[in-house]
């Protein structure tokens, strides 16, 4: 069991934004099967989504024992399609005969201070033709008050975040998203400078920027955009 503690308060705010969650479930859903190991779970709402019931098992890694336990009761309250194994450890905890087929980073590598430690210790987790699937807060040049609020330690371009992967990984995809929400991140930085989004706010951004970021992305071959997906898969 871990005594860390999660210092942001963003979770139940973005678990709200549905049709962000099922663009990035279209955009990579192909290369989750198998075992699969959701690191930084927080309360449950990427699982709800991405966890389609179709997996071989689902762990949730939380180290934070008080939102695991949000986790395990809202899963309780309302199961997902399959019950998930909820470990309060981090990945460094896990002993290399825990093996996935896929691993699973969605707004969680930011918060960790050592990416490349982290990414290199999950290599070791991953088995033969796994995927390893990061998505993230683009452009550093972005980085504002609610990064600082939520405990980020960065940014990444696709360049940067492809410099934490560690062979033999081999890029699959490495894309940008939402190219119209990256002109309101940079409002918010420039002229707002706001510490946290408003739950209006984040309704708007959910319900009108993603579907017309969603048909903009490909027509911009995915070059421009507030968020960055990366996915490696192990020889």
């Amino acid at each position: 069991m871990s005594d860390y503690s999660y210092v942001g308060g963003e979770l139940e705010l973005f678990a709200k934004a549905r049709r962000w969650k099922h663009y990035l479930v279209k955009t990579v859903g192909r290369f989750i099967r198998g075992d699969v190991l959701e690191v930084g779970a927080g309360i449950g709402g990427t699982t709800r989504v991405f966890c389609s019931g179709q997996e071989s098992s689902w762990t949730c890694l939380e180290p934070d024992e008080e939102l695991a336990q949000q986790m395990r009761t809202c899963f309780a309250m309302n199961p997902p399609p399959l019950e998930p194994s909820i470990r309060t450890e981090f990945v460094r905890d896990l002993g290399e005969e825990t093996t996935f087929d896929t691993i699973l980073y969605v707004d969680v590598l930011e918060h960790i201070e050592d990416d490349r430690k982290e990414m290199a210790a999950s290599s070791r987790l991953l088995r033969s033709g796994g995927h390893l699937i990061v998505i993230g807060p683009a452009h550093q040049w972005l980085f504002s008050q609610f990064d600082v609020a939520v405990g980020h330690y960065r940014r990444y371009s696709c360049e940067s975040l492809a410099d934490t992967v560690p062979q033999p990984l081999r890029p699959t995809m490495l894309r940008y998203l939402d190219s119209l929400g990256i002109a309101l991140s940079a409002t918010n930085r420039l002229i707002l400078r706001s510490g946290s989004p408003s739950p209006r706010q984040i309704a708007f951004w959910d319900r009108v920027v993603v579907p017309i970021s969603q048909r903009l992305d490909p027509l911009l071959a995915w070059r421009v955009g507030k968020s960055v997906v990366g996915v490696w898969k192990m020889p």
